[in-house]
Order: structure tokens, then C-alpha cells, then sequence
């Protein structure tokens, strides 16, 4: 229990950080629905969408790399000095590059049709500098320094969503306010993560520290790519492959395929209650389970970990799922705006979907502890891109009928489909009990209770004690599948 009690330290501390930025920048989701229409957004995603993709190929995944031969503390300095160094170079030569590629890019991001071509000159900038931190807050994270991650992680949304406000509100800019904010915000937490580990940068040069961390590092590229378009693509898949028929159908004819992706793209924003949950989860894990490796209790103490993942992601998706409407409609008195505008509303049917295949994603964080331990890093990009194909072919076959629900369907299938692949070489390199039917039978409670709502407030007749209904026995149907059996008999006298 103190190793699980070291974890969730961690991941509280992660989390405070993470919710307190995602809560600051919530702020902006009121702020661009209230002042860009539906179109103006589905740009900013498309540019968003471009960022998530680049940047998995800026990071060679020396991030991974940095925390899995960083431990060695004695060595830490050269190999930051050497991370740091490769990655500065290869990603000016990268920005360089897409310079020269500006023509063909630009029309592809749609870019040049909309007149917001210095959108792409923002997005290199931010690229660079966001690439050049990757080293810096792995090494506060490997160093358990995660005081100081919170607070740069955060001061960094306060001046980003700041400067928008302040761009937007009384400047009265555009569009090009999101990105120049993002930029300058990036360069101000780059040079003051430099300023805290200007220490290590001291180090010295080491060619077969570099070649061994690519060696590491590489397969995350393409597995990172596999998860960015299950993320990202979507909103292509909706703009291009959305027919105006298809909208008529099913949105009405005041819409077009943009709108959709705006709408879509602002709906989504819901689940970020559950991506949160796993992002903090992940800052803590992976060092976490990189400590205990040898432990000879791992194999238990990572099966208990994952358990008690499941219970707390259960509750996360009871509580979105069950209120996504409620939540919604709150409004913001500074701002005197929804937190989702209401035109945007007609996206909520995604998200416990896409809540579903969120939790999906922490299963996959989970099982990637054996992979790093034994070092089978290889078989990440073969899971993510087999994700990212399924991700593809469902977009195909389920947005030309079912729009909307059609891509967060595809989203969801995907993360279920890594989840599974990587759970059973997970399994095989490293043997761990993680009593998967257990797990199964919290997300049936979780479905079946969202599921069971439209029928309760009739039977009820009041919605808000319906939902809470729902939320009281989902949630206790998970706790009791989470309690170990051996705990469970002894409860229960039996």
C-alpha cells in the first residue's frame, strides 16, 4: 500500500496541475464559441490537428528514451547534455524542411483558401519550442521534482489563455490570437525550464548515448502518429468526407461540413475530463513502474494499480455522461457565455463515446509497463498503427451515414483494439493477472447506467434525481467488482 499510496501522491500532484490548466483553459472553449462561428473553429482544430501530428515526429520519442536511461543519476548530465543537443538539432532542420514545404502543406491544412497562412509561420515557432522542453520536464519528472512541473505546466495555460483573452476581448483579433498567445507562451516556459536545469546541459557529448536512445525512442514516432490520428483525423474525415446530403439529414440545411467539424471539435472538448485522468495517470506511471520493476511484487502491485484505475475512470465517465448536458449549459458570469455555446449543442451524443475510448486509452498506459521494462518498445508502433488504419477504415465506412457518431465511434473502436493488442504481448513479455473480465463488467455497469437514463426519468419523473440515481448505483456496482475477492469474502462474511 505505500507504493500505492507513493503513486497516487504523484498523480494527485500531476493532476492538480493538469486540472487546474484544463480548467483555465476550458475558459477558452466559452471565449471561441462565443466569438468565432462554427467554421472560423473547425479552422483552429485543423491547425490544432496539424500540431498534435508534428509534433510526434519533432519528439523521436527521446522523451520516453530520457526517462528510461535517465534513472541512472550518476550518468543523468551527459545524457540530458546529449538529448537536448540532438533534439535542438534535428528539429531546426525539421522547421527548416516544412519551411521549404509551405506551398504544398498550407492548401492541405486549408489554410490558404481561409487567408490564414500566418497560422502555419505560428505553428513552426510553436513546434520548435515545445520540442526543446520535451528533455527539461522529463528530467523534473524522472528527478520527482513535480512541484516545479505543476507550476511551469500551469503558468503556461494562465499566459496562454491570458494573452487570448486579452487579444480577442480588447484587441478585437481574429483567429490569430489563439496561436500567437500559444507561441509566446511556449517561449517564455522554454527559457525558464532552461534556467531550472541549466545545470545538467553541462554535460558531456555522448554519440552512443544518442544512437541508443533512437534506437528506443524511434518506434514512438510511428506509435505516436497511430495515436494522433485517432485524435486528430476525424476532423478531416468530417470535413472531406461529409457530404452536404449527409448533413442535411442529419443536422438540418443551415449547416455545412465545416460546421460539423467545428461542432464535433467543441463536443469534444467534454471528454477531456477523462483524457485528464489519464494524462495525470501517465506522468506519474511511467516513472512509477520504471522504480518498481524489480521489485519482485510488481507483477501484484501493477494488477491493484490498473483495478483501481478503472474504479476511478468508471466514475469519471458516470459523472460526464450522465450530466454532459448539465455541464453545458453553466454559464460564465465574467463572460456571460455558456461554457459550450448553445449552436454547438447538437454534438453531445459523442461523448460518452468518446469518454469510452478515453478509457480505453489509460488501459493502454497501463499495459505498456511490461513493454518498457523488458524493452519492447517495437511493438508499440506496429499496435498504434494497426489503431490507426482501423481508425481510417471506420471513419470511411461510418461518417458517410452517421456523421458525427460515426467518427467518435471510430475512435472508440480504435482505442479498444490497441488496448486489447497491447494487452496480450504485455501479458506474454511480463505475466500479469489483470483480471480483465472485472474491468469488463465496470465498463457494462458504466454503459448500462447512461444507457438506462432516458428510462428512469420517466419511471422517476424527476431528471436530476434519474441522473443521480444512475450515477449512486453505477458507481457502487464498481466499487463492489473492484474490492480484491480475498477483501470481498472477508466484508461479506463469506
Amino acid at each position: 500500500m505505500k507504493k500505492l499510496r507513493e503513486l497516487f501522491s504523484d498523480t494527485i500532484v500531476y493532476g492538480i496541475s493538469n486540472v487546474l490548466a484544463r480548467f483555465i483553459g476550458y475558459l477558452l472553449v466559452p471565449l471561441h464559441t462565443a466569438e468565432f462561428i462554427t467554421s472560423q473553429y473547425g479552422v483552429i482544430s485543423l491547425v490544432y490537428a496539424g500540431l498534435a501530428f508534428l509534433n510526434v515526429i519533432f519528439t523521436f520519442g527521446m522523451e520516453s528514451a530520457y526517462l528510461r536511461y535517465a534513472e541512472e543519476r550518476d550518468k543523468a548530465s551527459d545524457i540530458f547534455t546529449t538529448l537536448q543537443a540532438g533534439l535542438a538539432a534535428l528539429s531546426t532542420v525539421l522547421v527548416l524542411l516544412l519551411i521549404l514545404l509551405a506551398p504544398v502543406i498550407m492548401p492541405a491544412m486549408n489554410l490558404e483558401s481561409t487567408g490564414n497562412q500566418n497560422l502555419f509561420w505560428l505553428m513552426l515557432g510553436i513546434l520548435w519550442f515545445d520540442t526543446m522542453v520535451l528533455v527539461p520536464f522529463a528530467e523534473l519528472r524522472l528527478d520527482r521534482r513535480k512541484w516545479l512541473f505543476a507550476a511551469l505546466k500551469t503558468g503556461n495555460i494562465v499566459v496562454n489563455v491570458g494573452l487570448q483573452f486579452y487579444f480577442i476581448l480588447n484587441l478585437n483579433w481574429s483567429i490569430d490570437a489563439v496561436f500567437f498567445a500559444s507561441f509566446v507562451a511556449s517561449a517564455l516556459t522554454a527559457f525558464v525550464i532552461w534556467a531550472c536545469t541549466a545545470d545538467l546541459i553541462m554535460g558531456s557529448w555522448d554519440t552512443p548515448v544518442l544512437k541508443k536512445a533512437m534506437r528506443f525512442g524511434l518506434p514512438f514516432i510511428p506509435a505516436g502518429l497511430g495515436f494522433v490520428i485517432n485524435e486528430m483525423l476525424d476532423r478531416f474525415f468530417l470535413g472531406n468526407y461529409l457530404s452536404q446530403n449527409t448533413v442535411n439529414q442529419l443536422y438540418g440545411p443551415d449547416l455545412v461540413p465545416d460546421d460539423i467539424v467545428g461542432i464535433y471539435s467543441a463536443c469534444y472538448k467534454l471528454s477531456v475530463f477523462m483524457l485528464l485522468l489519464v494524462q495525470m495517470f501517465r506522468m506519474a506511471w511511467q516513472p512509477f513502474f520504471l522504480r518498481n520493476a524489480d521489485d519482485p511484487e510488481a507483477p501484484s502491485l501493477f494488477r491493484d494499480v490498473f483495478r483501481y484505475y478503472n474504479l476511478i475512470a468508471g466514475i469519471c465517465f458516470l459523472i460526464v455522461a450522465l450530466f454532459a448536458q448539465q455541464i453545458v449549459q453553466i454559464k460564465i458570469p465574467i463572460m456571460d457565455a455558456y461554457i459550450v455555446g448553445q449552436e454547438y449543442w447538437a454534438g453531445l451524443g459523442i461523448v460518452p463515446i468518446l469518454l469510452g475510448a478515453y478509457w480505453f486509452h489509460g488501459w493502454y498506459m497501463n499495459f505498456t509497463a511490461g513493454i518498457f521494462i523488458e524493452e519492447e518498445t517495437k511493438v508499440l508502433s506496429i499496435i498504434t498503427l494497426v489503431g490507426g488504419a482501423v481508425t481510417i477504415i471506420a471513419n470511411l465506412i461510418l461518417i458517410p451515414s452517421y456523421g458525427m457518431m460515426g467518427s467518435a465511434t471510430a475512435t472508440l473502436i480504435s482505442y479498444g483494439v490497441m488496448a486489447m493488442l497491447l494487452y496480450y504481448k504485455s501479458v506474454q513479455v511480463y505475466p500479469i493477472n489483470y483480471q480483465l473480465m472485472r474491468t469488463f463488467l465496470m465498463m457494462g455497469v458504466a454503459a448500462a447506467c447512461v444507457y438506462f437514463v432516458p428510462t428512469a426519468i420517466d419511471w422517476i419523473q424527476s431528471e436530476w434525481t434519474a441522473r443521480f440515481l444512475m450515477l449512486i448505483l453505477g458507481s457502487a456496482g464498481m466499487i463492489l467488482l473492484a474490492i480484491p475477492r480475498s477483501k470481498f469474502k472477508t466484508l461479506f462474511n463469506f
